[in-house]
């Protein structure tokens, strides 16, 4: 009988890892590191669209084409802004994508960045909104008077402070009109004064200064106020006004025109395009930078401007400021 072949001894082979059940919230984590850069990608284009397409903004409702075309400028602080997400994401997709809207924003405003201004042009004008609740009206027409301004438009003048105005500036300017809130004071003659009815009272005047070169006509204009509130950018009053002065600018026959004043707007706000639309605007062709006029104190938007028909911008500027809330500006011309 043979023996009983050996069974071999079982053997037991450790229990290996248990694979994991995969944690929801890492998955989550993971998906938005794969997410994140191409949304940052995509937040570059459709601003650089936005900035790029401004004027297709509607502005029905809030007026949100308006409030965005009057902070336009600023929109190229979105730049470094996502630059910075992109250094935080490392992603090259959403850094290079920032480059859309960089160029966006030079191709509008680069050319603004370097100085146009040249020698040249016979006549030089101002304006400034002075401010109603300004407590040093004498202060600011002296400032005013040391400008070497030919012409001078002044708006937001009040029954009180008018006269001071006249008193101080009657030295420098034999010459001046005012009618309701608005006044333009000359070194040369002023003929045809006369009101502009573009509100229900006086915020513009028009008149035509004899000066060497020629007569020209200038207006002094005021448009309405706008206001940002919870209903929105109202701009009602102001756009109506808008195209009151249009239609008195597309009846006036002078071949040279000036129109110095507080707009209350952007030249970039396609709603006062009835205006910009048929004039230049001196800064964007003759000045140095952005020329920002509002508020004085720390100035975000250009408001106040010189526009022009018939003659040629060779310097445009912004004087020092003044008791106002605005800061004046400054152009001169050329026939």
């Amino acid at each position: 009988m043979s023996p009983p072949e050996a069974t071999a001894p079982a053997t037991y082979a450790a229990p290996g890892p248990v694979p994991a059940t995969p944690d929801p919230a890492a998955r989550r984590r993971v998906a938005r590191r794969r997410v994140a850069p191409w949304l940052a990608a995509a937040a570059a284009v459709v601003w650089a669209a936005a900035m790029a397409l401004h004027a297709w903004i509607p502005n029905t409702g809030v007026n949100a084409g308006s409030l965005f075309q009057t902070l336009l400028p600023w929109t190229g602080l979105g730049v470094p802004a996502l630059l910075v997400l992109a250094a935080v994401l490392r992603s090259r997709i959403a850094a290079v994508a920032v480059l859309a809207p960089a160029v966006v924003w030079v191709t509008l405003f680069g050319g603004a960045l370097t100085d146009k201004r040249s020698d040249g042009g016979g006549l030089t004008v101002a304006s400034h909104n002075v401010g109603e609740g300004n407590t040093d009206p004498a202060g600011t027409a002296r400032a005013l008077a040391g400008s070497g301004a030919d012409v001078l438009a002044l708006e937001e003048l009040s029954d009180a402070s008018a006269p001071v105005y006249s008193r101080e500036l009657a030295a420098a300017y034999p010459h001046h009109a005012v009618i309701g809130g608005v006044g333009l004071w000359s070194r040369h003659p002023l003929a045809d004064v006369k009101a502009v009815p573009i509100m229900p009272w006086t915020r513009a005047l028009r008149a035509t200064a004899r000066t060497p070169d020629g007569p020209v006509v200038v207006y002094a204009v005021h448009l309405a106020s706008v206001r940002v509130s919870a209903a929105g950018f109202t701009t009602g009053r102001r756009n109506d006004a808008a195209r009151e002065l249009a239609a008195a600018l597309r009846a006036e026959p002078a071949p040279r025109v000036v129109v110095l004043g507080d707009f209350n707007g952007t030249y970039q706000d396609d709603a006062l395009a009835p205006v910009t639309s048929r004039l230049r605007s001196a800064q964007r062709e003759a000045g140095d930078g952005l020329g920002f006029t509002w508020p004085a104190a720390f100035p975000m938007v250009r408001i106040d401007d010189v526009l022009v028909r018939g003659m040629t911008p060779r310097a445009a500027w912004t004087l020092p400021a003044t008791g106002s809330d605005h800061l004046p500006v400054a152009a001169t011309l050329s026939r």
